[in-house]
């Protein structure tokens, strides 16, 4: 940290060379231990069920079943079929030892942590402050999300290919350039001007891109951020050369606008394809919110801010944030004028400090798919958006105070004292947040703590209370949930469920209702609601129900049995027949479905 104030734009020291290994073993220890203890960690109830521990496709691990669904199924309304190849590698690899998924989250990170440093360092030649940025992304809180939290994956594995796409650009710029030039004390590799490395350059960004599209929707932007860097610091762009070189790097040939974007057509071509089936999904799943245009636009405004600030100060984390559906318009006014101020000033400087614009249009860019101008969840924000776009901002603040104490002697003590304290605080701040995923109740008892109206939070924290066993304190979770939110399905559903557990049938019935028609195509309220139906005699609303679900989710054998029981109490024998065969085909070990089946044939020999 020493010489963070005494670098600038000029040769880089000799001590950096020789610092280089050493700041990667700094950083992939100093990670490796700070994150340690969420190898002891359980799955949360929240998501990790759905993309792990209750998913059948990827409990039983990596089989040729598996890998077709992988690629052609929209569940939890993604296309990621990357992510679930990793997670059911991971299931034949430790089972459900959540500690050993969680550990290959944290490997991913400590290798983005070196990635990053890596790129930066190669990119710029600035090796402290590429250090600074990579510990930054390595030990801020606000990452703790997707590293600690097993179904978020797809963050960390995203974020690989991302940087990967990152290196393979910067090798074929500098090989489109012939090598560019470089002084003799620079011992990094050098990329040949061949045309065969160009291709091989190019292409390997390409799949790396293709990668990251398969691992995480988000990486859309990508094709962006590469002619960011374009401007800065690859300084490629014909008529827009900054005044910031360094020829203690690599220095890349001014190119046409035009060219530059035609060479990036095949990855807009990828993330066009990739942007429409994601859309595809998550309308056809349901999760896109229908919240009014001006509601998701003041949102995203707020967003942007709320980020920034929660970047700097990073105090009451939460795991989910609740979407308010109304913000006062004055607030919404004043995110915007200080966005459109900051990023004018950002623009206006773009060839003395062109890190000011890359970075900040960086952080801008890459957080508008997650941004909620289409709104997908009940989240007004994440903490995990901000996995990828974070870098920018870190650029912005560590290459602008390095030019702001540039030349100025108390910059040297300032520079590296700030600096240290601020790692610091990442590091007991992020170890605090890591301690709070330890269980699910903890972790959204404290989501409910520092919020407001955090129905989505209280929902989740008393389905943790009932898996204890606490249906009092489930119960009165799921009430004020209700009440805050009653167009929140799943606590609609909750409530009912447990209602029916302490046997107030009548009150349990409007909540299964109001769930019903809320998430008409959530197969497991319907199929609840069905056997509500059933037990109840009302056989009629029960085969529609049971009708529903199989529409919907056709691989659940309880409910292709439920519909099978419901159309032969009403004289459907045939269409009976056939659903419980199904049901006995999804799952042959299903004894009741064997036994009502044979009943059912033993009425209607006809039917063999």
């Amino acid at each position: 940290m020493s010489s963070l104030s005494s670098e600038t734009s000029t040769p880089a020291a000799p001590s950096g060379q020789k610092f280089f290994a050493l700041i990667c073993l700094v950083l992939a220890l100093g990670t490796a231990a700070l994150y340690w203890p969420i190898t002891h960690h359980p799955f949360i109830i929240f998501d990790d069920e759905q993309y792990i521990s209750f998913n059948p496709h990827v409990t039983s691990g990596l089989s040729a079943t598996n890998f077709v669904w992988a690629f052609t199924t929209s569940e939890q309304a993604n296309w990621h079929p990357l992510t679930w190849l990793s997670h059911q590698l991971d299931c034949t690899l430790f089972g459900l030892n959540a500690g050993a998924h969680h550990l290959v989250n944290l490997l991913y990170h400590v290798t983005n942590t070196l990635l990053l440093f890596v790129f930066l360092r190669s990119a710029t030649g600035a090796i402290w402050r590429s250090a600074f940025v990579a510990a930054l992304f390595a030990w801020h809180p606000m990452h703790v999300e997707s590293v600690a939290w097993a179904a978020e994956r797809k963050d960390v594995l995203s974020t690989f290919f991302w940087l990967l796409t990152l290196l393979a650009y910067l090798g074929y710029a500098r090989s489109v350039a012939g090598g560019g030039s470089r002084t003799a004390s620079d011992t990094s590799a050098s990329p040949s001007g061949g045309t065969g490395h160009v291709v091989l350059f190019y292409i390997a960004a390409l799949i790396f891109c293709a990668c990251g599209l398969m691992s995480k929707p988000m990486v859309v932007t990508l094709p962006c951020v590469l002619l960011l860097l374009d401007l800065w610091p690859l300084n490629r762009i014909a008529g827009f050369r900054t005044q910031i070189s360094n020829p203690e790097i690599y220095t890349c040939q001014p190119v046409s606008i035009g060219r530059l974007v035609l060479e990036k057509v095949p990855f807009f071509a990828l993330v066009i394809a990739g942007s429409l089936a994601t859309f595809f999904v998550q309308s056809g799943g349901g999760a896109v919110s229908k919240i009014q245009v001006s509601e998701r636009l003041a949102n995203a405004a707020l967003a942007y801010a709320r980020y920034t600030a929660k970047m700097f100060w990073p105090t009451d984390l939460a795991i989910i944030y609740p979407h308010p559906r109304h913000w006062p318009v004055a607030l919404a006014l004043g995110a915007v004028a200080l966005l459109l101020v900051w990023t004018i000033l950002c623009a206006y400087n773009w060839r003395k400090s062109p890190f000011l614009a890359v970075g900040w249009f960086w952080f801008l860019g890459t957080l508008v798919p997650t941004i909620g101008l289409i709104q997908v969840g009940a989240q007004s924000m994440a903490d995990r958006y901000t996995y990828i776009p974070s870098v920018g901002l870190f650029i912005v603040v560590v290459w602008g105070a390095v030019e702001f104490f540039s030349g100025r002697e108390s910059g040297r003590i300032i520079l590296p004292v700030s600096g240290g304290a601020v790692l610091l605080g990442c590091l007991a701040a992020t170890s605090l947040q890591i301690n709070l995923w330890r269980d699910s109740i903890t972790l959204f008892r404290h989501a409910v703590e520092v919020t407001t109206d955090n129905y989505a939070a209280a929902n989740v924290l008393g389905k943790a209370y009932e898996r204890t066993g606490d249906n009092v304190h489930a119960l009165l979770l799921y009430r004020a949930a209700v009440e805050t939110e009653p167009r929140f399905p799943q606590s609609q559903f909750n409530l009912a469920m447990t209602l029916l557990e302490l046997g107030q049938t009548a009150e349990a019935l409007q909540h299964l209702q109001a769930a019903a028609a809320l998430e008409p195509r959530d197969p497991d309220i319907q199929y609840d609601l069905g056997i509500y139906f059933l037990q109840h005699g009302s056989m009629t609303n029960a085969l529609n129900c049971f009708s529903n679900s199989v529409l919907v989710r056709p691989g659940f054998a309880p409910a292709q049995f439920c519909l099978g029981g419901a159309l032969a109490d009403t004289g459907q024998a045939p269409a009976a027949v056939a659903h419980f065969r199904e049901a006995l085909r999804l799952d042959p070990k299903f004894l009741p479905a064997v036994t009502n089946l044979d009943r059912l044939l033993t009425e209607h020999p006809e039917l063999r």
